[in-house]
């Protein structure tokens, strides 16, 4: 399973925009790996990744962002929907050769809308939480978003944006992502 602690913050906001530099990173390891099983082994760590941040998100950061009334719902609903578009893109990817041509040129246009969504949630979300919530909040809520993380699944499940859906569903499909993740390792 990939790291996904980045530094050790005690500030939410500052922890996900560590992640989303990672994020960065980590398509630069898939995009230029010096082989297949580089590749492979770095879409996986990527794959990983943005599972469970954006399950983190759904259910901790985003509930807290519709605390702004309509104007955090319109945010947070658009955000949803970029990743339920995501997830579906990374599925697509799943199933995708890694030493194709097609899988690189599916990945180069899913980092772009991966990024577009990071640079959307750092210009009109994270700002309102910054502002709005006070020191032992931002602490609460990382600590939350690092214990979202330590039992979300590891693969993209389209359809389950919510944090209720991901509350219900998310243990059982994590469960599953974890053993698939531990079996494909060993056959690897």
């Amino acid at each position: 399973m990939v790291e996904t602690f980045v530094q050790s913050t005690d500030d939410v906001v500052a922890f996900l925009r560590d992640q989303h530099n990672l994020i960065k990173d980590m398509f630069e390891e898939v995009l230029h790996a010096s082989g297949t099983k580089a590749r492979e082994e770095a879409f996986i760590e990527l794959r990983q990744l943005l599972a469970v941040h954006e399950t983190a998100e759904e259910m901790v950061v985003h509930p807290r962002a519709r605390n702004d009334g309509a104007a955090g719902d319109e945010i947070v609903d658009a955000r949803l929907r970029e990743e339920h578009e995501a997830k579906e893109q990374l599925s697509t990817l799943e199933s995708m050769d890694v030493a194709s041509d097609e899988f690189l040129t599916a990945l180069t246009a899913f980092r772009e809308t991966v990024l577009e969504h990071a640079e959307r949630e750092e210009a009109d979300e994270f700002p309102k939480l910054a502002r709005d919530l006070d020191e032992n909040e931002l602490k609460t809520l990382a600590a939350a978003v690092r214990a979202a993380e330590a039992i979300a699944p590891t693969r993209p499940h389209p359809g389950v944006e919510s944090a209720k859906l991901n509350f219900a569903v998310g243990p059982f499909a994590s469960m599953l992502d974890r053993a698939r993740d531990l079996i494909g390792a060993a056959l690897r």
